[in-house]
């Protein structure tokens, strides 16, 4: 009986193990995951799992019962040490298992702060797992003094929650501005006046030189000079592909795990999918860190492990939840050269559409749900609206899809 392994029990592997069941495919599946947790979704951790709108149950992306109801064999809290490409094997726990298929989908890990620096001093926290946000939770209280390096998402989606529970947020961030390497100037103003008016404290252009304290952190040091006193740390500077594993293997690595266009890596049998894997797109190639590429991308190499031979055609999009504020992102905005600002139908609604020339690259909506889905649809059709309709209020959005 054919026997399909999965390495990595996040989004992607949840979403191609039960794929390939659905899809009618009878033999063994096992999938391995280092976290002693089911899957779950990880975007709440960052947000209503910290405020404590969202409970651990309902973080999981499906019951526990779904994979024994579908003979899924789950290998939970085990780190693989090994993949044998050659001998199409997995060493993991002391054990060999032989695959005749197998899917990486490893996922990412957040950067750390070096230990020279301060990185490995308690109260120090990534927001990447389960365990991250249950070990930062009990230090989000009134008064509390908090210090967020980085100003992406992540660092402002914990700047958000913190502020909520009344917490004193100070965050910095190296670059010029906040989302410098995400998203234009006006986003980034945009959200930046939306922190500063719920208290938080925010610098740009400012690094941090070393973090304080002998055991736990008591406070930091910036690269301009200046020192203050924190409780403790969030660390939100990006993060980096799992692909230690496969390099380990032998399998090629280009900015993750270097895929085809139908999930296929460089050695026989083995696909990857989700945030660790490169994939080819236009004349370059892409890594995307989102829920949707996860999904869509692990569902493609479902199919295709049980004998299609689809192109993944990844439809880009991403959102993010700060304070009463969603933020819809869709397609990519790399090269633009044009913004045009458009004030939605309610207050504080806006959306930034990125321009290359004439053609429409993507799209950031801020409450702004009908901007959004119009652009998203235009970007997927590979459609480019006047700009000057776009820049005319009076224009009815909707209209643009004819």
């Amino acid at each position: 009986m054919a026997h399909i392994i999965v390495i990595g029990a996040g989004q992607a592997g949840a979403s191609l193990v039960a794929k390939l069941r659905n899809d009618g495919f009878d033999g063994e599946v096992t999938l391995i995951g280092g976290e002693p947790e089911i899957p779950y979704q990880r975007p709440p951790l960052s947000k209503a799992y910290l405020l404590n709108e969202m409970t651990k149950e309902r973080l999981h992306l499906r019951p526990e019962s779904f994979y024994h109801e579908h003979n899924i064999s789950l290998r939970l809290g085990a780190d693989v040490d090994a993949i044998d490409t050659a001998n199409q094997t997995v060493s993991v726990g002391g054990e060999t298992l032989s695959y005749d298929q197998l899917a990486l989908t490893t996922g990412s890990s957040p950067r750390r702060l070096p230990a020279q620096i301060g990185g490995d001093l308690e109260n120090v926290f990534t927001v990447r797992s389960l365990a991250d946000a249950d070990a930062m939770a009990p230090h989000f209280r009134n008064g509390a003094r908090l210090l967020i390096v980085g100003g992406g998402y992540i660092g402002l989606e914990a700047a958000a929650v913190a502020s909520k529970f009344d917490v004193e947020v100070t965050l910095v961030e190296m670059a010029d501005r906040i989302l410098s390497r995400v998203a234009a100037k006006e986003t980034s103003d945009y959200f930046r006046a939306l922190h500063k008016s719920h208290g938080v404290n925010i610098h740009e252009g400012k690094g941090l030189k070393r973090l304080l304290g002998e055991k736990h952190v008591t406070g930091a040091e910036f690269t301009d000079g200046t020192q203050q006193d924190f409780d403790f740390v969030i660390v939100g500077v990006g993060i980096m592909p799992s692909t230690s594993l496969a390099e380990a293997a032998g399998i090629e690595i280009d900015n993750g795990i270097k895929t085809d266009n139908t999930g296929r890596t460089s050695a026989p049998n083995v696909w990857a999918a989700g945030d660790c894997a490169s994939l080819p797109l236009n004349d370059g190639r892409i890594r995307l860190e989102s829920v949707p590429n996860a999904i869509d991308m692990a569902e493609i190499v479902a199919g295709n492990m049980m004998g299609a031979s689809n192109e993944y055609i990844p439809k880009v999009w991403f959102w993010s939840d700060q304070y009463d504020v969603k933020l819809q992102i869709a397609g990519l905005n790399t090269g633009y050269n044009r913004i045009v600002t458009r004030k939605g139908e309610h207050e504080h609604a806006m959306s930034h559409w990125y321009f290359k020339d004439d053609k429409l690259l993507a799209v950031d909506a801020m409450n702004d749900s009908r901007a959004y889905m119009i652009a998203k649809r235009l970007i997927e059709a590979g459609k480019s609206p006047d700009i000057a309709a776009i820049e005319n209020p009076e224009t009815n959005l909707k209209s643009l899809l004819k």
